[in-house]
């Protein structure tokens, strides 16, 4: 079973941006499909694979972090390949 990720991680601190680049560069290296916006980061693959990615790297990242804000939202199926259709 594939899924879609959608991540938003939002460091509560001055300093935000390190945390985000280091963040994102782990799950680039997962080899998993990955895609980025301003706004968000999305990850696409097997559900095994992605959950485990997911829950090794917010679990280091929160133990980095003071405070820390994480926005997530799946979707039961690889939607990587969405184009509009308007």
């Amino acid at each position: 079973m594939n899924i879609s990720v959608e991540l938003t991680l939002t460091p509560l601190q001055d300093n935000f941006e390190p945390p985000i680049i280091d963040f994102i560069k782990k799950l680039r290296a997962s080899g998993l499909t990955i895609l980025e916006n301003p706004l968000s980061t999305q990850v696409y693959g097997a559900y095994d694979e992605v959950m485990e990615l997911l829950h090794s790297e917010i679990k280091e990242t929160f133990s980095n972090l003071d405070h820390v804000v994480l926005t997530m939202k799946m979707v039961k199926s690889d939607r990587s390949g969405y184009e509009p259709h308007f």
